[in-house]
Order: structure tokens, then C-alpha cells, then sequence
């Protein structure tokens, strides 16, 4: 059993304002990442708990430079850097995926560091009319390459997510409730480590039954931005909807993300 492990910033626990996942170096970045090694060590330990022969785990915020390499569970492998596509490290052959950190979409109400993609720069974004978020892009990329995602971390917002494009078989932790979008109510670090190590534990053992996510293509996809200037500089085949918005379908699942 080969685990996929890929992490986001803004869903950790003890993660809430932007500072902590915009402006590296600061003091409060660097507690977040420790708090999100703490988490990444956890789901390593739950998934070699459930007889995992391999775990790989993906830097996958802002450019994958908020891992902090030597706290990393010596078990594990890591991916850092950027590649040309989504990552080829996944056609090595994994069983199952865990998202970890993850966040809701875009105007989530009480999704804490809710967005898609972009928090700067995208506004909203629509898969075949229906609003979607990093979760369900995330689950269309590695269900291409026959990947499950069987477990799902982040505030209650971005559980529920999950559960309503994956469905009820995701295992899913949260750990914080969202009050606002810099707002929540959380666990302990310590408590919430446990919860994610007992729910990698638990999906890495019923992954074999798991199914990849596997809409049929081509999708349509939507993308609005927060400034028209992205909309007037674009030069693709994209249709223009509006001046903040243009759409397109598309046929390859490594094209879901960018116009």
C-alpha cells in the first residue's frame, strides 16, 4: 500500500489569520509550518500504522516552501519544489491520497482562509456550473491517475465539502470549527494529531475499497478572477463571459487548473 499525502497550509490546526500563510519568515509562518509537520508526521504514523509500504508527502502551498525538512517523520518521502505538471511523482503508482490542511472554497460562510486556488487573485470557479474549491480539483487530478482520496483534514466547513463532492465513504477530521474567515475554534494541536493519525489509520485500511474521483470529461470549467486585467491579458481559447470571467472545455484532467 502506497499513500499519497498532499498538504495545504490554511486548514491546520492553530492556523486562522493570513500572516501565518503569506509572509514567510515571520514568526507566526514559522509556527504555522511546525503545526503543519506536526500533522503531516501524524497522518505518516497512520498510515504506517495501517501497513503503508510507502508514504510521500507533497508540499503543496504557495509554491511548496513551507515544509520544514528535518522534523519530517524519517518514514517518509517528501515532494518539494515546483513541477511542470500537476506531479509526476503520482505515476510512480499510489493507493490512496490524503488531503491534509485543506481549506474551503471561495466565500465559504465561517470557512476559515477560505479561497480557491489564488486568495489574492481568484474570485470564484465552477465545474460544469456547480462552485468547487481545492478539494474537488485535488480529487479529479489524482482520481485521473486512479488514486482515492480516502481522508480529508481542515475546519468543519471544508469537511462537509469533502463529504458533499466525495461522499459519505471520505473519512474526514476536523480540527477547528470556523467562526469568520480569520476566526476559530480549535483543538489542541496535541488533540488534534491524534485525530488525524487515528483517521489515517482507519482510511489507509479501507482504502482498497475506496474509488477514484472520476467525473466524465471533457468538464466545463469557470473561472472568475478578482481583476479584469487577468480577463483582458488572456490570449487563449478560452469563451469571455464577463469582464472578471472566461470558461472553457476542458479534455485533459492536468488542465483543470489554469485557463
Amino acid at each position: 500500500m502506497n499513500v499519497y499525502i498532499c498538504t495545504d497550509l490554511e486548514g491546520v490546526c492553530g492556523v486562522f489569520r493570513w500572516e501565518q500563510t503569506r509572509e514567510y519568515g515571520t514568526p507566526a509562518n514559522v509556527e504555522a509550518r511546525r503545526l503543519l509537520m506536526g500533522e503531516v508526521n501524524a497522518a505518516v504514523a497512520g498510515a504506517f500504522d495501517a501497513g503503508a509500504a510507502r508514504v510521500v508527502v507533497r508540499d503543496g502551498h504557495n509554491g511548496a516552501k513551507s515544509f520544514l525538512p528535518e522534523e519530517l517523520d524519517e518514514r517518509a518521502e517528501m515532494i518539494m519544489g515546483l513541477t511542470s505538471r500537476y506531479d509526476d511523482v503520482t505515476k510512480e503508482g499510489f493507493d490512496a491520497a490524503i488531503l491534509l490542511g485543506y481549506h474551503a472554497m471561495s466565500h465559504t460562510q465561517g470557512g476559515v482562509l477560505c479561497h480557491t486556488q489564488s486568495s489574492v487573485g481568484w474570485n470564484n470557479y465552477w465545474i460544469n456550473d456547480r462552485l468547487a474549491g481545492e478539494i474537488a480539483q485535488s480529487a479529479i487530478m489524482l482520481g485521473a491517475q486512479g488514486i482515492p482520496v480516502v481522508m480529508v483534514t481542515g475546519d468543519d466547513k471544508t469537511c462537509a465539502e469533502a463529504r458533499d463532492w466525495l461522499g459519505d465513504g471520505v473519512v474526514t477530521v476536523e480540527v477547528k470549527k470556523g467562526l469568520s474567515r480569520e476566526g476559530a475554534l480549535m483543538l489542541a494541536p496535541k488533540k488534534a494529531r491524534a485525530l488525524i493519525r487515528e483517521g489515517a489509520r482507519e482510511a489507509v485500511a479501507n482504502a482498497p475499497v475506496a474509488a477514484p474521483f472520476r467525473p466524465e470529461f471533457p468538464l466545463r470549467i469557470r473561472w472568475q478572477y478578482k481583476d479584469s486585467l487577468v480577463v483582458d491579458r488572456y490570449r487563449g481559447e478560452a469563451e469571455v463571459i464577463d469582464p472578471y470571467t472566461i470558461e472553457r472545455l476542458v479534455a485533459d484532467p492536468a488542465d483543470i487548473l489554469a485557463p
